[in-house]
């Protein structure tokens, strides 16, 4: 089963990035975060969203 919400390590381990480097996409506003009490948490469609962006992918379609 994988997680919905996953917690800045367990992203930076998906992105393979630093933890630091997750904290600083969230805070320059890259990467979307939702907090459950005090705890911050990542959603898994997020970082694909991210990457796409990276990849110059544009609503989900391929880059010819």
């Amino acid at each position: 089963m994988n997680k919905l919400l996953l917690t800045a390590t367990e992203a930076a381990a998906v992105l393979g990035v630093g933890r630091s480097t997750v904290y600083e996409l969230m805070a320059a506003g890259q990467i979307e975060s939702v907090r459950i009490g005090r705890a911050r948490r990542i959603p898994r469609a997020v970082l694909v969203a991210y990457v796409d962006r990276l990849r110059g992918l544009c609503g989900g379609e391929a880059a010819a």
